[in-house]
């Protein structure tokens, strides 16, 4: 089931997508759903073409927690060792934007970077200290999730937060796919000015990470109770590079959907 929030003439909802996403965007429909989707799913009768509507962040977080150099050929190229436990870091919920919503590159760095990841949404009732089994049935669902980073200023602070946690800097979508095995799915990064010529910037596969994402649920809830709602990022392949004003940037994750957004400067 794919599950978006998105805004219509008359306000905003939760629905579930149907159709086949081979078909584009002209064959896909919204079934409106009464209410919040963790409880008991009620459709309210009423459906819209995905074109007559502005989809947005499937979900608010309260909190997105992000998972540092889980994959090896990433660590690599940084030139850092993979840690022995997760290595985590926060972005705000205010850092969170939707499909198509511009990223804004801050007067304060001349080195903001793509990072696609695998997104993992949690469930009702949330996570707290949770075991593997656990951990797994706080999982609701999976979208694509994009780690937008400073790079310039990660390496001169100390710590991540003013790199990672720009308005703007966390684009989260289309919508949350629940159901779906990510043990080896491909994720991909494209970037470009023209829709016909993008360059692909990242190309790996959910099954190389270190950690996979419900070890990270149960670690990050050791650490942190998660909420419904919530957000765990999963970290990214290999391949970042820097993004500049005028251009698109897409990730696409087999089995979900693709998240594009494009790059503006905020000057």
């Amino acid at each position: 089931m794919r599950i978006a929030r998105f805004a219509h003439a008359k306000g905003m909802s939760f629905g579930v997508v149907e159709g086949e996403a081979e078909a584009g965007p002209q064959g896909l429909t919204i079934a409106e759903i009464s209410g919040h989707p963790f409880g008991q799913i009620t459709f309210s009768g009423v459906r819209w073409a995905l074109s007559d509507v502005r989809l947005l962040s499937p979900i608010l977080p309260s909190k997105v927690v992000c998972v540092g150099r889980n994959y090896a050929e990433h660590a690599a190229e940084h030139g850092a060792e993979v840690p022995k436990e997760p290595l985590l870091f926060l972005k705000p919920s205010t850092s969170v934007i939707g499909p198509r919503d511009a990223i804004r590159l801050p007067e304060f760095s001349k080195q903001v970077e793509h990072e696609a990841e695998l997104a993992v949404v949690i469930g009702a009732p949330g996570a707290r200290r949770a075991d593997r089994a656990a951990a797994e049935r706080a999982i609701f669902g999976y979208t694509c999730a994009n780690d937008v980073t400073a790079r310039d200023l990660q390496r001169s602070d100390s710590q991540w937060t003013r790199a990672k946690g720009f308005d703007s800097f966390c684009p989260i979508g289309p919508w949350i796919t629940t159901g779906l095995d990510v043990t080896d799915l491909e994720i991909r990064c494209e970037v470009g000015r023209d829709p016909e010529e993008m360059e692909v910037r990242q190309l790996g596969r959910t099954g190389d990470m270190v950690f996979d994402a419900p070890a990270l649920v149960s670690y990050v809830s050791h650490v942190m109770t998660l909420l419904p709602g919530d957000v765990v990022l999963t970290g990214t392949p290999a391949g970042v590079s820097p993004l500049t004003d005028g251009d698109t940037v897409s990730v696409r994750i087999e089995g979900i959907g693709e998240l594009s957004n494009p790059v503006v400067s905020a000057a």
